[in-house]
């Protein structure tokens, strides 16, 4: 009799311990599932895009990853640790840096996005922009957002309420549902 016991109890501590480790192996596998890792890591990035051999824009971010999920040939580049992008004019002399937080670029589609802390400075200007969001159209040279925008100047201070359309190197620029301050001198002073 106790060895009949004996037996059962082990047939169900077997039969315990594999659904166990069977559960468990699959949840590691769910957590640790190759389509969501990055197929490369890269630290300290530098890409330099050019057109008709003349430098355009210069990216760089402490660290990179790179996502191509099954099926899906465009991919996307993640950069978690921020980002510093540098505009250049058709002379390759600097006009703008935009720098933020977070920042995310789908190659195929020539699209970036910038998150969190964005600022745009041009250097010629001295104009800045403020943002949470940005994209940025690398084809149409265009950065926009539908978020709230502000644009300081030596003139003064512009919100855009539902954001901004501009120009890749930050020379010309919309603001949308805009309002500001701005510095007026009195005629009868001068």
């Amino acid at each position: 009799m106790f060895r009949r016991v004996f037996l059962a109890s082990c047939v169900v501590l077997v039969l315990a311990g594999a659904i166990a480790c069977k559960n468990d192996i699959e949840y590691i596998q769910s957590l640790s599932a190759v389509e969501d890792l990055p197929i490369q890591t890269g630290k300290n990035f530098e890409t330099f895009y050019s057109d008709s051999a003349k430098l355009q824009v210069i990216f760089m971010a402490p660290k990179v990853e790179r996502y191509l999920k099954k099926g899906d040939e465009d991919g996307y580049y993640e950069f978690t640790e921020g980002v510093e992008i540098r505009f250049f004019d058709k002379h390759e002399k600097l006009e703008a840096i935009l720098t933020a937080n977070y920042a995310k670029y789908w190659e195929e589609q020539a699209l970036g996005m910038a998150r969190d802390s964005v600022v745009m400075r041009n250097i010629i200007t001295g104009e800045q922009l403020n943002t949470e969001e940005l994209f940025w159209d690398r084809n149409k040279s265009l950065i926009y957002s539908k978020v709230f925008t502000k644009i300081t100047n030596n003139d003064g201070v512009y919100y855009g309420e539902g954001g901004f359309e501009a120009d890749q190197d930050f020379k010309n620029y919309k603001l949308i549902g805009s309002s500001g301050t701005v510095k007026v001198q009195d005629e009868e002073l001068q």
